[in-house]
């Protein structure tokens, strides 16, 4: 049980924080339509176009999610000269997030993922397809060497740093190495999220892969806990890391620490999911800000996993905020009044 004054008091300091974003920053478009008819042409759905929205993606929504909470997001990474660039910037601007750490960068695409969207007016939204559009997982030198000073002039306030990594080569060896040194010069902590490469970010504070990932590094299928346990502590152990908060959908969260238990966590509210897109961004924005402010593991663990059942309930890529986390630990039933 944890005091509801405590982790409430854990909250109103995040206000205070400065957290350096670093990754793969992606326009996340949705294209929404109304079903209209078949095709003649295949057996496909005619979708009736309605409207176009476009929403902070990958690294980006990290950042919108460290902002949300309270905190200052100081992300850097890379975006191309083009449409989606300029959206992901001018959304930067509207939630009042800093983009001196942004790095242009010629002849680069900026990363899209479409999701098209089916639905009435007054019935739920489907997803039917998604497309996305990759860059080449390369940086060019001289964007490489931008990022790399973006890290040391974001750091030098930095409380944390939260390693966003997509596949789309923003983080290189080069810049997580400028992480680290950075994060030790200011005694910050480093957390990472990488989808497809996690055992290439030795060394940071804490990671957050979810079950699947944790079963793919092991090599070993999860059927229970204990079989979680076993390669939860053989992935921490290969990190170097002090923490690893793996995310177990429904089945709420596992904490790993190197000098402690295991802790399972159970789930925050219903099981009755919306979506979950970019839920795991809002799982790591938490957990980052609340270890920044001096919460325990445990308590940033469990913080997290009440802002990810908070914004699973919302539908598309969305965030938490500091009153909706603040609400909804008075409604947890882990969280005892003093």
């Amino acid at each position: 049980m944890f005091p509801l004054k405590r982790l409430r008091e854990i909250v109103a300091g995040f206000a205070s924080k400065k957290v350096v974003v670093v990754g793969d920053l992606i326009a996340d478009e949705y294209l929404y339509g109304k079903p209209s008819r078949i095709s003649r042409e295949a057996p496909v759905l005619i979708l009736r176009f309605t409207s176009r929205e476009v929403r902070l993606g990958g690294a980006a929504n990290a950042a919108h999610n460290v902002q949300a909470l309270g905190a200052t997001a100081l992300p850097v990474g890379v975006l191309g000269h083009d449409s989606a660039g300029d959206e992901v910037r001018r959304l930067f601007a509207e939630k009042g997030i800093a983009t001196e750490g942004v790095v242009g960068a010629e002849a680069r695409l900026t990363p899209v993922k479409t999701r098209i969207m089916a639905g009435g007016y007054e019935s739920t939204r489907q997803q039917v397809v998604r497309l996305d559009r990759e860059p080449e997982p390369i940086i060019a030198d001289p964007v490489e060497d931008a990022l790399v000073a973006a890290v040391k002039a974001a750091g030098r306030s930095a409380d944390a740093f939260l390693v966003s990594d997509y596949g789309y080569g923003a983080v290189t060896p080069r810049v997580f190495d400028t992480v680290l040194e950075a994060a030790r010069a200011r005694g910050a902590v480093v957390t990472v999220d990488s989808r497809y490469d996690l055992p290439r970010f030795r060394g940071a504070t804490a990671a957050a892969p979810n079950e699947p990932e944790v079963e793919a590094l092991a090599g070993a299928e999860l059927g229970d806990e204990r079989a979680l346990e076993k390669a939860g502590r053989a992935v921490l152990e290969r990190l170097e890391s002090r923490y690893l908060l793996v995310t177990r959908g429904s089945r709420g969260m596992a904490l790993f620490e190197r000098e402690g238990p295991v802790t399972f966590m159970p789930i925050h509210g219903s099981d009755q999911i919306a979506d979950v897109t970019g839920a795991g961004d809002t799982v790591i924005g938490a957990f980052t800000v609340a270890l920044a402010t001096g919460a325990g593991a445990v308590e940033a663990a469990w913080l997290a996993n009440v802002a990810g059942g908070v914004v699973v309930m919302k539908r598309g890529t969305a965030t938490v905020s500091t009153a909706e986390l603040s609400e909804s630990l008075g409604d947890d039933g882990a969280a005892a009044r003093p």
